[in-house]
This record gives structure tokens, sequence and C-alpha cells, in this order.
């Protein structure tokens, strides 16, 4: 399990390698939700998302011999370019494995952070630890290893340097990395913090998991917002879920896209749907939250290409 210690540790490793992202109010869309509101804005990150915190505190906990020869990660988009950013800064070559259905914007970018793209119709693990053995690389997981839940974790650190009389934290499940480190880190230092878990109702391997008491595999995917579309949870990201979240909520693509666009109309803040999965749970009131209550939700990434958002401000008229 991830100490305190552990979160606090990797917010010194990764000060000045990415950003100390803000947290912004928005006193319209609380007043719609009859709440206090902010939000962690991840959108701002380096590589818009919030994945190099976890990447870079890895990174750094490798071994020379291991960063010579190089890493190698799975992913939709967002934890492709958070590990080609973090691999840039130490000097180190990565290798992403991706589905070949992944916006050619994520694909772009990760490359263009130095990473060799490999895009494949088939499982991404097990073609990833194939490439893996072939070319004797590290696996970094993208939610289920220690060291990224703790860098993962340094949202909470944050939300609570900014916050402190936060009550509610709003936030966004893939493969559940982000959750049980903001999790971790909050319920650790204040227990008395409400924490949601948000998943889309077409990729809810963690509610679930949670329901079985058991790491779940999906059989099949269906939602728009590919940064929460991971097809199993971690088994440290369960016991963290387990341990530390209060509730755990499912959302639709439209509440997503809803979302997206009130975000984007009243705060001028660019999220992908899967950044906007918080905010959805909230503003279509999918867990209980009481009047006046100080809520967080974390905007997790926003990285969304033209003709995608396009398409999705269309349907939210």
């Amino acid at each position: 399990m991830i100490k305190l210690g552990d979160i606090t540790s990797a917010r010194r490793i990764i000060a000045g390698r990415v950003h100390r992202t803000p947290l912004m109010s928005s006193m319209t869309l609380g007043r719609r939700t009859n709440t206090r509101l902010h939000f962690k804005a991840e959108v701002f990150q380096k590589t818009g998302s919030f994945k190099p915190r976890g990447a870079i505190n890895k990174l750094s906990h490798l071994t020379e011999e291991a960063r010579k020869m190089g890493v190698i990660t799975i992913s939709s988009g967002n934890q492709a370019q958070g590990l080609a950013y973090a691999a840039s800064l130490f000097g180190v070559s990565a290798t992403v494995v991706m589905p070949h259905t992944t916006p050619a914007n994520k694909v772009n970018a990760t490359k263009d952070y130095g990473a060799e793209v490999i895009l494949t119709e088939g499982a991404l693990l097990p073609t990833c630890l194939e490439i893996q053995e072939e070319r004797n690389l590290t696996l970094v997981h993208p939610f289920d290893d220690p060291y990224v839940v703790a860098g993962q974790g340094t949202i909470g650190l944050e939300i609570l340097d900014d916050l402190p009389e936060v009550d509610v934290v709003f936030v966004p499940i893939g493969g559940g990395g982000l959750i049980s480190g903001v999790a971790t880190a909050i319920k650790l230092k204040k227990p008395a913090v409400k924490i949601v878990g948000v998943e889309p109702i077409g990729a809810s391997a963690m509610w679930q998991s949670l329901q079985r008491k058991a790491v779940v595999n999906l059989d099949k995917i269906d939602t728009i917002a590919e940064g929460l579309a991971a097809p199993f949870v971690g088994g440290l990201n369960l016991a963290l879920v387990q341990k530390y979240v209060d509730e755990l909520v499912l959302v639709s693509d439209d509440e997503m896209i809803q979302a997206m666009g009130l975000i984007l109309e009243r705060c001028k803040i660019l999220t992908e749907p899967a950044g906007a999965a918080g905010f959805a749970a909230l503003l279509f009131q999918k867990a209980s939250i009481p009047s006046g209550s100080e809520v967080v939700c974390v905007l997790s990434g926003g990285n969304i290409d033209r003709s995608r958002l396009g398409h999705f401000l269309t349907r939210t008229k």
C-alpha cells in the first residue's frame, strides 16, 4: 500500500519538471450545482494531462542500466504522451503500444515528444509484454505501479494545500491510477473529505471489480472517453479504492459531452470527455452532495482533436 511519505517524496521529485496546476473556481456552475465549485485544471499540465506526474516519479527510481535499455507502456493517448515527455527528461528511449483507433492528435503528440509508437489491432498488454521481452525494456505500467500511483497522488496534496476546507472531490477513473493516488493522499491527511470516483457506463471496470471484489477484465468497451477506456484495473488500484474511495458512480457519454460543453462555455477551459467525467457526475446528481459543499472536480486531461471537438459540441446544442 502507498504511504503518505511516498507521495510527499514524489512531490519533491516532480517539482520543477511539471506545472503546479491551478485550482479554479466557477460561481456560475457552482450555483447550478448548489456547491462552491472548483476545478483542478490538469488540462494545463505538461502534455495536457496528469500523466507526467506518475511517469516522472517512476523513471526517477529506475536503475541506470534500466534507463539505458529503455521503457515501454500501453496507452490510448495521455499515458503515451506523459511517458514520452518524462523519458525525454531522463534521456531514456520510450516505446508506446497504442490501439489502432487512437485519435491522430494523440499519436502525433507522442511521436513529437520522441517516443516510438506501435499501433495494434490486438490486445494492448500482451502485445506490449511481447515487445518488452524481445527488447529487454522496462514496463512502466500506466496505473498498477506504486511509484505511478504516488506521483498521481501529488494532485491530492495540491488540492488540500489550495483548499483546506474541501468537502468532496470527484475523480475520473480509467485504470485507477489517478483516483487511487488522489484518494490516498487526501484520506491520509484529511479523512473526512468524501472521494467520489467516476467511470463511463461503457467502461466500468472498477465498478464491476468492486462488485465482485476482484479485478474484472471487460470483454467490451463502449465509450467516447478513450482516456477512461481501460479494459481492466490494477490490483493495487482496486485495493486502494476499496480502502479510500467513498462512492463510485457511472456517467453516460452524453452526460460527459454536456459537462465538457458547459466547462468550455462558462469557464473557457477545454477538456476531453474523460476530463469532464467528474463534473458530469456532479452536474447530473450521481452522488449525494450536501448543498453548499466545497467541491473539487479533477479535470484530468484536455487532449482532444479539433474534428472530434466540433462533433461533440454540435451534440450539446
